[in-house]
């Protein structure tokens, strides 16, 4: 490697999450459409003798302990797998809010396989990527190509690439990050009563823009009623996502805080975004087209 390879690390977002059962492990089963915006977090290889690791951006401060972050989890992972691997510095610049249920970590370890792969002459399918990336995460395969697609099991088990209509969407975070497992105890402790799990709804190639938006009302995030309970700000994002002119369908992503809406068109998204931001300027709010 002669020159820094730069890679992009977009936000994904979980248009579904269905929990459809609890595994002997304690792990629970999920049915989830994940689709992932065209901007994110930047990781950039720079050549060098050793592997290095540094973050910086708005975000890099809640990124915590670089040895325990993801993007290193990945590499250390992969090295084993691949003699004589070359590497050198990956730095992050990290834009993308932390703990906020949009795979900001899992989509940077991602980027960071993809960078190692190109810097190796590793085609991004080979099984080594693949096992590395399985061994960082539950979310880093999926984000390894980083398209639209199901994802269920644990998030292991990946459907074909779905080609979808772009999405105009509005990604807001208030800034309170949740921790996953406690959201899917809270969820656990509501669920401890109830019997049975609706399907989650047929999803496939070529839906036309309403068609899709029809498919995702049928469906909906099993983890929303749990992030509500725990932090009441998502409660007041989704209401003002969905009262807002243009807006088709509000929804919580992952485990949370961050919530999305689908809009009309950009513009529309555009002018919600400005108006969120006048009233909240301390939330994280960005307009993004999805895919």
């Amino acid at each position: 490697m002669s020159h820094l390879l730069t890679e992009r690390a977009p936000a994904k977002i979980n248009l579904t999450l269905h929990v459809v059962g609890r595994r002997a492990d304690g792990y629970h089963e999920l049915e989830s459409l994940v689709a992932f915006s065209r901007s994110g977090d930047i990781l950039t290889l720079f050549p060098g003798d050793e592997f290095k690791f540094h973050a910086d951006g708005p975000m890099a401060a809640a990124t915590g302990d670089p040895r325990q972050n993801l993007v290193v989890k990945a590499v250390r992972a992969l090295t084993p797998l691949v003699e004589g691997l070359e590497l050198g510095t990956l730095h992050l610049k990290k834009n993308l809010p932390v703990a906020a249920g949009i795979g900001g970590g899992s989509s940077d370890a991602a980027a960071a396989l993809r960078l190692v792969a190109r810097a190796n002459g590793l085609a991004f399918e080979d099984p080594r990527i693949l096992a590395a990336a399985r061994s960082t995460g539950a979310d880093v395969p999926v984000c390894l190509a980083a398209q639209a697609r199901m994802m269920t099991g644990i998030g292991e088990r990946l459907g074909p690439v779905l080609h979808l209509p772009p999405l105009p969407t509005l990604i807001v975070n208030p800034r309170q990050p949740l921790e996953t497992k406690t959201v899917f105890a809270q969820m656990r402790e509501e669920r401890a009563n109830a019997s049975g799990f609706t399907p989650h709804p047929p999803i496939t190639s070529g839906l036309n823009y309403e068609a899709l938006l029809a498919a995702l009302r049928k469906g909906r995030n099993d983890l929303e009623d749990a992030a509500c309970v725990l932090a009441p700000v998502v409660v007041d994002v989704l209401a003002i996502l969905a009262a807002a002119r243009g807006c088709k369908l509000a929804r919580m992503s992952g485990s949370g805080a961050t919530c999305f809406g689908i809009f009309t068109d950009c513009r529309a998204a555009g002018r919600a975004k400005k108006t969120i931001l006048a009233a909240h300027p301390d939330w994280w709010v960005k307009a993004a087209m999805l895919n």
